[in-house]
């Protein structure tokens, strides 16, 4: 019942809100011009005793009262001849602010609230979160305040945070983690990707040296090794990036997920692709037996003009049937690689419009944009 009440009274104050312009507007224009021309009238008072003291000249008195009565005329030209009549062209409005947004609001929560749950504090979801990520993240943070050396808590809360969009507190998490339960390939592996998202996607100094620590730890840990490779990509050495890529095709199973990035960076580096991806060779985009042979005798002018080519027919294919989402980010890739980064734009958007946020593929299409540098505004309207 407590609950109704205050519904009651917070409609009542939120009409009387909505309602006082409305209601006060034709007396306030009113009040408005009433002042002006006691302003004026005061002005000439105080021009008359000007005058008289002495202060200017008869000249100038005469001057400055013509102008003074000028805009006293036309101040009072505004003012109505008669006592207006209540106005009723707010009528409507009135009455949807009374009755018509309450009922629609009432409606509203009855149809996509609860109101037969009891109330539930922050305590007690707390004791019970569920699936509720806020209510997790906020369980795990005042536990860990009051026990900062867990670990365990941590290495739990950093992945949390990494995938909430919350980089700094992730990479705050791993380091406490690995502080306090000591380095692990996935805890390395997990800070280096906070430093490249604070840093837009660049892998810096420090987030290789952590790459290569992670190294030492599993030596074949193909995130560590893609990242490295990237690196070498980003630092302008194709030749040292093709091999560190072409090494990791190599170790990787023939259905490796990562294989088909990995395939595209070799061939944007100068290199010939592993082939194509097994999984799906009927992907646009991806390259041909056919392709693979011509490319191995083909100058690197003539293969990077190939991988141009093979980048804009993937783009074609993609605007005749753009509900392919592993396209769009090889597309966005692809752009970015050969840094045409208004190409690559113009595919975010266009692959943002076949899969919009908020939804799982948008978000990754926008988090690729900004790993790679690419200007997101815009993108989403």
């Amino acid at each position: 019942m407590l609950f109704w009440i205050l519904v009651a009274a917070l409609t009542a104050a939120l009409a009387v809100i909505l309602l006082y312009p409305l209601l006060r507007g034709a007396k306030a224009a009113d009040n408005i011009r009433a002042g002006e021309a006691a302003v004026y009238r005061d002005q000439l008072r105080e021009l008359d005793r000007d005058l008289d003291g002495g202060l200017i000249t008869p000249e100038e008195a005469d001057y400055a009262r013509a102008e003074i009565g000028r805009r006293l005329i036309a101040v009072s030209a505004d003012e109505p001849a008669e006592t207006p009549k209540p106005a009723r062209h707010h009528r409507f409005t009135e009455a949807f602010v009374l009755l018509v947004l309450p009922v629609l609001g009432l409606c509203l929560y009855l149809t996509t609230g609860r109101p037969d749950l009891p109330s539930q504090p922050l305590e007690a979801r707390l004791e019970n979160p569920g699936n509720d990520v806020a209510v997790l993240i906020t369980k795990a943070e005042r536990h860990l305040a009051e026990k900062p050396d867990d670990g365990k808590g941590w290495d739990v809360l950093a992945p949390i945070y990494f995938r909430t969009m919350r980089v700094n507190d992730a990479q705050v998490a791993y380091r406490n983690a690995i502080r306090l339960l000591g380095p692990s390939s996935v805890r390395l592996d997990g800070l280096a990707e906070t430093l490249m998202a604070v840093s837009d996607g660049v892998v810096t100094e420090e987030a290789r040296q952590v790459l290569e620590q992670s190294l030492t730890l599993q030596p074949d840990n193909p995130r560590a090794r893609f990242y490295i490779a990237l690196s070498m990509e980003q630092a302008g050495q194709p030749d040292e990036a093709r091999q560190a890529f072409e090494a990791l095709a190599k170790q990787s199973p023939s259905d490796a997920p990562w294989l088909p990035l990995v395939n595209q960076h070799i061939a944007m580096n100068g290199g010939a692709p592993a082939g194509a991806n097994p999984a799906a060779p009927g992907a646009p985009g991806n390259p041909t037996q056919q392709d693979v042979a011509a490319a191995e005798n083909m100058s690197a002018g003539d293969r990077q003009q190939m991988i141009r080519g093979m980048v804009e027919s993937l783009d074609a294919k993609l605007s005749e049937d753009p509900n392919n989402f592993e396209g769009w980010v090889r597309l966005v890739r692809s752009y970015a690689v050969l840094n045409d980064k208004d190409r690559a734009a113009g595919a975010l958007k266009r692959g943002l419009a076949a899969f919009p946020l908020p939804g799982e593929e948008g978000r990754q299409l926008l988090a690729l944009a900004r790993e790679l540098g690419i200007a997101t505004e815009g993108a989403t309207q």
